[in-house]
């Protein structure tokens, strides 16, 4: 029996900023600064653990004015800074030094000297795109940059200025700048899981919306207290993990991406210890911890204190977040935390939030056969895939379920792309104009809009949206639609030496017909077992959907494309397969296959 739905998740009236005080948000740090100067804004915690930096309020203006006024000697409002910085309080400092000067921010992860060949490209498509005017930086980047950029013409001969020298005295020269709500704030270049990176035009009034609609999502007050180990690169790493507390007025202790990679119990650590009460990341980052927090660790953790446990950024599964639950339940979680959300960087981060008053988020089955042809259908037992919904719009926000193909609203009961519009959009891609009209200013058949496109597919059942995948990464073999984080689910569960989360699935082209390759990372000790494992995977997709495999290899650990927040980059292991640019252990083909 289909599920009724409407064809669209109802518009909520629209509301101004909350925090009327704040015409920008610059001016939110400044009122932060005036009023709650000696309050904690932030600290960092550099390998995890051990507190090694922190600002007030008052501390951080007083920084971010000096950064400002170097910038205003030599740059005009409007010129583009590039942040490359290591995870820390720097770039935060310079972030609002941007702020505050009236420049556009353009945050960029730095390259790692050790895998230049994959992270250099980035930072040169980021830097060819932008333009930037200057190079922000810390005084140890700073002193490597000509050897790291050497491979970046597109930055040869702009200046490289490292924010730890700046004299702070030098605050008393700024000058305010007019800064408004139609102001760009930075560019927040998208991960390049599909494509090139581009560079999402975010202003101050996106911000300031979207901030009021977080906040009231999460119900935060200044006794919360935020942990993030995000990168400050990403959107929800720098929205959610830096931006979202300073809105809020509560501190949030930061630590590196690699602390928590390395060891994910630092991050519950942490909000044992501080008493976090908002923290989360992608699906992954639960699924690490469920794993690899052993049970005398969890005797240590007291994890009452966290109240919004968020997940977003990559498909929700309702089975990650239940055994979390189930697993560390007995560390004091409370499954009313678990909050999933929908949202993207062209929409600055949030588009739908669970309810927060909900006892847990709601889950349903699917018929799995169905949603391979977008119908939405009911089902229990054998044929049943589990969804668990990302809530509904946050206030002023309108979803709409279309046809990707004929712009037209999907009817109830139909998986369709899912086109977002409200004040949280942004004002499109820089430099691209072309893109920014497909994407950001889309028209419904009917003439209805302007709705951004996010490229993500997904379904409304019972007024919550459900996402089901990536519309760039859909797999269709013999008609059939497939979603390769259902084939990398079934593939990571095969066998114990597949690392979860390091299975890639994505379309091929053979001598036969189209078909599917699978890249998976091996732990080393399962090496003499290689032949037997693609066997294992062969089999087990073959059986659990209907489908054969037309490639499978195996790669040792780390060397899965992925983009600085974790997610898989399933067009970059396509291309790196293609082009013989991986380190494949093993690899078995059906026939000669082309990658497309």
């Amino acid at each position: 029996m289909a599920i009724e739905m409407t064809k669209t998740i109802p518009q909520s009236s629209r509301t101004t900023n909350p925090d009327q005080r704040a015409a920008s948000l610059a001016e939110v740090f400044r009122l932060r600064a005036r009023k709650e100067g000696r309050r904690l804004a932030y600290a960092f915690l550099a390998d995890g653990e051990r507190e090694a930096a922190r600002f007030t309020y008052g501390e951080l203006d007083r920084a971010a004015r000096a950064i400002a006024a170097a910038l205003q000697r030599t740059m005009e409002p409007g010129e583009r800074a590039l942040l490359v910085f290591p995870q820390g309080l720097d770039f935060i400092a310079a972030f609002v030094g941007c702020l505050y000067a009236g420049v556009i921010a353009v945050p960029a992860h730095p390259p790692q000297p050790e895998r230049l060949a994959r992270t250099l490209p980035r930072l040169q498509a980021i830097a060819r795109d932008a333009d930037p005017a200057v190079v922000l930086s810390s005084g140890m980047l700073a002193r490597t940059a000509p050897a790291l950029l050497a491979g970046v013409p597109e930055l040869a001969g702009v200046p490289v200025i490292a924010i730890d020298a700046i004299d702070l005295t030098g605050a008393r020269a700024w000058r305010e700048p007019a800064v408004c709500a139609d102001t760009l704030a930075f560019l927040q270049y998208t991960s390049g899981s599909t494509a090139a990176p581009r560079g999402v035009m975010v202003s101050h009034g996106n911000l300031l919306y979207n901030l009021a609609r977080i906040r009231a999502a999460q119900d935060s007050d200044a006794s919360s207290v935020g942990v993030s180990w995000l990168p400050s690169s990403h959107d929800m790493g720098l929205i959610e993990g830096i931006l979202t507390p300073a809105f809020g007025a509560y501190p949030a202790y930061l630590m590196p991406p690699a602390a928590f990679l390395q060891r994910p119990l630092c991050w519950l650590a942490a909000i044992s210890r501080y008493r976090g009460t908002t923290s989360g990341g992608p699906n992954f980052a639960y699924d690490l911890c469920r794993r690899r927090v052993t049970p005398e660790e969890r005797q240590g953790l007291d994890l009452r204190s966290w109240r919004v446990a968020y997940s977003g950024a990559e498909p929700v599964r309702a089975q990650t977040l239940e055994g979390f639950a189930e697993t560390f339940s007995e560390c004091g979680f409370d499954t009313r935390a678990l909050r999933p959300v929908y949202g993207l960087a062209e929409a600055t981060l949030l588009v739908t939030a669970s309810d927060r008053q909900a006892p847990a988020p709601t889950i349903k089955d699917f018929n799995t056969a169905a949603l391979e042809r977008d119908e939405v259908l009911a089902a229990v037992g054998a044929g049943a895939a589990r969804f668990i919904s990302c809530g509904t719009p946050v206030p002023g926000t309108e979803v709409v379920i279309a046809d990707p193909k004929t712009c037209r609203c999907k009817p109830g009961g139909e998986v369709g792309e899912i086109w977002v519009s409200g004040p949280g959009v942004a004002r499109g891609y820089w430099n691209q104009s072309e893109e920014t009209e497909c994407v950001f200013l889309a028209q419904l058949a009917d003439g209805g809009g302007p709705f951004l496109r996010t490229g993500d597919l997904g379904f409304v059942a019972g007024g919550e949206l459900y996402v089901t995948g990536r519309l760039k990464d859909l797999i269709i073999v013999r008609g059939r639609k497939l979603y390769p984080q259902d084939l990398e689910r079934t593939a990571e569960r095969c066998h114990p030496a597949l690392r979860p989360g390091c299975v890639a699935a994505f379309p091929t082209a053979g001598a036969e017909a189209e078909g599917i390759a699978l890249l998976a990372e091996v732990d080393a000790a399962h090496g003499e077992h290689l032949n037997w494992i693609i066997g294992d995977l062969r089999q087990a997709v073959a059986e659990q959907h209907e489908v054969q495999l037309a490639a499978v290899a195996l790669l040792p650990r780390g060397m899965l494309p992925k983009t600085s927040s974790g997610k898989l980059m399933r067009h970059a292991c396509r291309n790196a397969l293609l082009d013989g640019s991986l380190e494949v252990l093993v690899q078995w083909t059906r026939d000669a296959i082309a990658v497309v």
